[in-house]
């Protein structure tokens, strides 16, 4: 009956002990996860305000949320008495781990909030990066998804993309194309010239201002090489291109307007 009685003193003063830290863990924990909520709804709201990323903004939003919250468990865990000393050893030992095996992705993950955050790009923009060139499918935290003219999906790390030179075809509205064209040179060039500015004019994808911008670029052996650069919107620039060929083509051929090409094969002799 004594070690009973020795028992149940024991336990009324663990109860005595904890029940008012464990009511101040409850208090803390309620009022806590309502202000992080409060924190994050206005965080959010500022994200939106300011112009932030559709898809950038949840993940703020979600890291925020996990991080307050984990500060109020900590605390709680300050208030009942707990040693996180060895808690706090564990833990920075494991996030230098994951750190380590995780570089790369790490270094995408930091461009990716960085091209989320100041947009040199966005969904639908034609874009070129080295020798990929297409138009931006989806913007993610690690990645871009580039859509070819041939229809293939390129996946492009984001640490490339912030370590390299983008061209964004599509930030002015309208992109110029770059075509070359010959002429002999016994042609009259400002004939030739209104010859290929009507011929892009009629074609309806080809804007009208501006002008189609054509010039004598170089003298070749047999031609005069002319560049031609007629403008179109970034969603047009591969139909245009094949389109203004022809057109010039047939323009040529409906003003007798003569180009020089090698006709047939020369052959020569070969020594001992």
């Amino acid at each position: 009956m004594d070690k009973i009685n020795e028992y149940l003193q024991i336990a009324i003063d663990k109860v005595v002990f904890f029940l008012p830290k464990i009511v101040l863990a409850g208090v803390i924990l309620w009022i806590g996860f309502k202000v992080v909520k409060k924190i994050v709804q206005l965080l959010n709201l500022a994200l939106e305000k300011s112009g932030f990323s559709e898809t950038l903004r949840p993940f703020i939003g979600s890291t925020a949320t996990v991080l307050l919250k984990g500060a109020v468990l900590f605390a709680i865990a300050s208030v009942i008495g707990a040693d996180l000393t060895g808690l706090f050893a564990i833990l920075a030992a494991a996030g230098f781990a994951i750190g380590m095996a995780l570089q790369g992705s790490l270094g995408n993950f930091a461009s990716g909030i960085l091209i989320l955050s100041l947009k040199p790009y966005k969904i639908g923009d034609w874009i070129q990066l080295d020798d990929k060139f297409g138009r931006v499918e989806e913007i993610g935290i690690f990645s871009t998804d580039v859509l070819t003219p041939g229809n293939k999906i390129l996946i492009i790390p984001n640490s490339m993309i912030t370590e390299s030179v983008v061209t964004n075809y599509s930030e002015r509205g309208k992109i110029r194309l770059e075509l070359i064209v010959t002429m002999p040179y016994d042609e009259s060039f400002p004939k030739v010239k209104k010859i290929i500015t009507d011929a892009l004019l009629e074609l309806p994808n080809v804007l009208k201002d501006p002008v189609p911008d054509i010039g004598i670029q170089t003298f070749d052996s047999h031609s005069i090489q002319l560049i031609v650069r007629p403008y179109v919107e970034p969603d047009n620039y591969w139909s245009v291109t094949f389109e203004s060929n022809r057109a010039i083509k047939k323009a040529f051929n409906s003003h007798n307007v003569k180009v020089a090409y090698s006709e047939g094969v020369e052959m020569g002799a070969i020594g001992e």
